[in-house]
């Protein structure tokens, strides 16, 4: 699965070396945040894929990684079978008009790219976790006056 790191300027989609050999990609895949036009969570992947892999490894129903060439543009693909994904389109990215990710960090992408990014990439999963609250000083309870 792949690897979402997020700083205050780019998100970067982390291959392993299995993913870059099935991809045909040479390396990480990076947007700058101000790329990112619109981030949709769905449950099927393969509906947002469109065209056909150049370079890229394709199973339908199974596996689709790498790019597809549509009359659109050109879309990045890392899908695994029938798992929950997310789709992000892009405006003025120099190589892709949307990726499509499967990827079970979809809703905490969603809040990362809501939240200031730092200045060193994190993981989306991380960045995501809510902080934990401060414990609370125990307070002796005040005994009343007698009447």
């Amino acid at each position: 699965m792949v690897t979402l790191l997020l700083d205050s300027e780019r998100l970067e989609v982390a291959l392993s070396p299995a993913e870059r050999a099935l991809s045909r990609h040479r390396g990480n895949v990076y947007v700058d945040r101000a790329h990112i036009a619109k981030v949709m969570l769905t449950d099927d992947a393969w509906i947002w894929l469109r065209g056909v892999p150049s370079p890229g490894t394709a199973v339908p129903s199974v596996l689709a990684m790498g790019t597809w060439t549509s009359g659109t543009g050109q879309d990045f693909a890392v899908i695994r079978g029938r798992r929950p994904s997310v789709v992000i389109d892009l405006e003025g990215h120099e190589s892709f008009e949307r990726i499509v990710l499967t990827t079970r960090h979809g809703m905490q992408l969603i809040q990362a790219l809501r939240l200031d990014g730092a200045e060193v990439a994190e993981d989306v999963a991380d960045i995501a976790k809510p902080k934990p609250k401060p414990a609370k000083a125990k307070t002796r309870p005040t005994s009343r006056p007698a009447a």
